[in-house]
């Protein structure tokens, strides 16, 4: 009950910052875009509504992703430990409460909280079972129920714990080197984006309005003369719609680039919308500075 209580404490403390925090870069951002252009458009408003969707909800992502990978990093030293206080003839209960009195980086915290709960009379199985759901990542679940089982099986647990620790080291050196690949796939579509960003500063800014003045230029030549079965016209009146679809496009491609990103390098959705915030603020940003939005 005292951990629900908490939990929803968080909760209540994350949406007030989120909210307080939308608010405030909502302001910021407007007063930005009021100081630098001097005029603010309903689609200046929507981008900025959206960089606030992304980044929020991506920047709290981000930083509990990277604070359960350092809890994931020192998973192997602490069933090392355990294994070790194993061959010395203690328990598991016992080498969890002897091994929360060790540093273990982001680790320490929840080592401690298991053996508080073992020193009060809970079993450790269900201190481990509770430091998964508060974890809960594919590698601790999977490493966690191997000692549950092996703990309720009896026998030599040691001899678990040490294979359980070479394990997930060897997940974690393979996620490292997924990610080091996945890297190069990531740069290709931040180099594409970037590119098709260039290409549409160059038709909104140049091509396009030259052809609505050449446009122009036919209709009223042609206004002036005899000449009335020319074929060739420039529908010049549509250019502001097409320039309009290029931006629209850019927004949705820096979006997606930036999911993208995100589930290349972990497989989540949510990783990736912190890249969809820099990918969309900074392409319209150049979009709006080089007059193509």
């Amino acid at each position: 009950m005292v951990e629900e209580k908490d939990k929803k404490g968080e909760y209540v403390t994350y949406i007030g910052f989120g909210i307080g925090g939308a608010i405030m870069a909502l302001g910021i951002g407007m007063y930005f875009l009021k100081m630098t252009f001097n005029s603010i458009n309903y689609l200046d408003m929507v981008v900025v509504g959206l960089s606030i969707a992304l980044a929020i909800p991506g920047y709290y992502d981000y930083n509990y992703y990277r604070k359960i990978k350092k809890i994931e990093a020192r998973l192997p030293d602490f069933l090392r430990d355990l294994a070790e206080a194993g061959r010395f003839g203690m328990t598991l209960a016992e080498a969890i409460v002897v091994a929360s009195s060790g540093r273990y980086g982001a680790l320490t915290d929840e080592i401690k909280r298991m053996a508080a709960k073992i020193q009060w009379g809970v079993p450790v199985n269900e201190a481990l079972e509770d430091f998964t759901h508060r974890v809960n990542t594919p590698l601790v679940n999977r490493m966690v129920a191997i000692i549950i089982k092996a703990n309720q099986a009896g026998g030599n647990v040691a001899d678990v714990l040490g294979m359980v620790a070479h394990s997930a080291r060897e997940t974690q050196l393979m996620e490292k080197e997924r990610a080091i690949e996945m890297s190069t796939y990531g740069f290709v579509l931040v180099t594409a984006f970037f590119v098709f960003l260039a290409t549409i500063i160059i038709l909104n800014d140049s091509f396009l309005p030259q052809m609505a003045k050449a446009g122009k230029a036919v209709e009223s030549s042609l206004a002036n003369s005899a000449i009335t079965n020319i074929p060739v016209k420039i529908a010049y009146e549509n250019i502001p719609t097409i320039q309009f679809m290029f931006v629209l496009a850019t927004l949705m491609h820096g979006v997606g680039d930036g999911i993208m990103m995100g589930i290349l390098r972990d497989g989540r959705v949510k990783g990736g919308m912190l890249f969809g915030f820099a990918l969309l603020f900074s392409g319209y940003l150049m979009l709006r500075l080089t007059g193509a939005a």
